[in-house]
């Protein structure tokens, strides 16, 4: 009933309606848009089933978060934020709707993976420009509250507009091909402008920045480069946050290889290859049992987790991990595939949880803030690196044995360790490691 009256208060500031809106929209849009581009790259007829091709699409649509992310910052503090959101908007109504225009001209070709890896290479400014903007509408004890509740609402609309994209995805007939690719991002691309439009409710200066940031950009950019350095030699002095990101980037990538093997799978043994319609339904199904491990993750952490150091409730989590990826050892049928991703998923968030923790607990307020942009790098990274292994090792059909056994025995061994030799305790810098 709280959070139900603070959201109505917050609701009542005519700045954060439209900062809202414009954010719930723009996220509806990049739902719609993600899914149309997971369709076109991994289940459309015309696009390549190999493990090679699958994992290079996947490393494109990490990539901006891997590497735009951290420097966001600097530009959003030279540039009016509100023409960020606009613009922004704008320009990906441009690239989308070339990406329609040429699917139905030549179908999937480079230019369309270039175009996406713009297209989410400007989203992730835009998600930057969202929550540098939200303390310019919202002061006081409702910041927190806007906080918590805008990203979570933010992806449930992103949620909403990618179940939307795959409902089309459906209703379209099938033999359109081409037809049925470009109508997602067609929509996407109406949605997106819809976004631009409502950012004009804004007056161009409401969002900030009151000054501007002057002075060279290359210097700028050294800055968080080095920041995310001075992050990282601090993380590795304290140890316990050190070893709870090095224990995640670990499990992402265990995670990504699987996540690879869940889009082939899903593909080319669940579903006839080919077969849009049953390949795409079967992964979204996964993804939605993963979905749903997530949920019961943070139910379970809530209780169970205040009975034990974080570590160990990680090591847990991390076990689990390794019994899911037996369940798929002998040849997984729809129902053995469904049951290991919503494990999965209970342990990747169970543990994410716990890592935060850590790291928020035994990072001191002077580096928490590089703390956690190295946290952002690393577990995009890790994910990245999934893909390239993932394109060597991953069969085509995405299932194999011996692939299952090792990556049971990963999640296992690091379990072991982390849980028998992690530090429970932060050690103190001996000297600042600035500079």
């Amino acid at each position: 009933m709280t959070v139900l009256a603070e959201l109505r208060a917050l609701l009542r500031l005519p700045g954060f309606r439209k900062l809202f809106t414009v954010r719930l929209v723009s996220q509806a849009g990049d739902g719609m848009f993600q899914v149309g581009l997971a369709n076109l790259l991994f289940f459309s007829p015309a696009s390549q089933g190999s493990a090679a091709a699958v994992a290079g699409a996947f490393a494109i649509m990490l990539a901006p978060f891997t590497i735009v992310g951290p420097f966001a910052g600097v530009f959003l503090d030279r540039w009016q934020r509100r023409q960020v959101l606009v613009y922004g908007n704008a320009v990906r109504v441009l690239i989308t709707g070339t990406m329609a225009v040429l699917m139905l001209t030549q179908g999937v070709t480079p230019a369309i993976y270039v175009l996406g890896l713009a297209a989410l290479s400007v989203n992730r400014f835009l998600l930057a420009g969202l929550s540098a903007g939200l303390p310019r509408v919202v002061q006081g004890d409702l910041l927190l509250t806007a906080n918590a509740l805008t990203p979570t609402l933010g992806a449930g609309a992103a949620f909403l507009g990618g179940g939307i994209g795959f409902v089309i995805g459906l209703a379209l007939p099938v033999p359109a091909g081409r037809v049925q690719d470009a109508a997602a991002l067609t929509c996407a691309c109406v949605v997106m402008g819809c976004a631009s439009l409502l950012g004009l409710r804004m007056s161009r200066t409401l969002l900030g920045p009151l000054q501007p940031a002057v002075g060279s950009i290359r210097n700028e950019l050294a800055v968080v480069a080095s920041g995310l350095v001075d992050g990282a030699r601090y993380l590795a002095v304290r140890r316990t946050p050190g070893q709870a990101l090095l224990v995640m980037a670990l499990h992402r990538f265990l995670y990504g290889v699987v996540f690879i093997a869940a889009i082939l799978m899903s593909r080319n043994l669940l579903a006839e290859p080919g077969d849009r319609t049953a390949g795409l339904t079967t992964f979204a199904t996964v993804i939605g049992a993963t979905g749903v491990g997530g949920g019961l993750a943070i139910l379970l952490t809530a209780v169970l987790a205040r009975r034990m150091a974080p570590q160990s409730w990680i090591a847990v989590m991390l076990a689990v991990a390794g019994a899911s990826q037996l369940i798929l050892v002998p040849e997984p049928g729809f129902v053995s595939v469904v049951t290991a991703a919503a494990l999965l998923g209970l342990a990747a968030q169970g543990a994410k949880i716990a890592v935060d923790t850590i790291v928020q607990r035994d990072s001191e307020d002077a580096y928490r803030g590089r703390a956690f942009a190295f946290y952002d790098v690393l577990y995009n990274a890790a994910f990245v690196g999934a893909a390239a292994l993932a394109a060597f090792l991953v069969p085509d059909a995405g299932w194999s044995p011996g692939l299952f056994v090792a990556l049971s025995l990963g999640y296992l061994a690091t379990a072991i360790a982390f849980g028998m030799r992690g530090s429970r305790t932060a050690s103190l810098p001996r000297q600042p490691l600035d500079g």
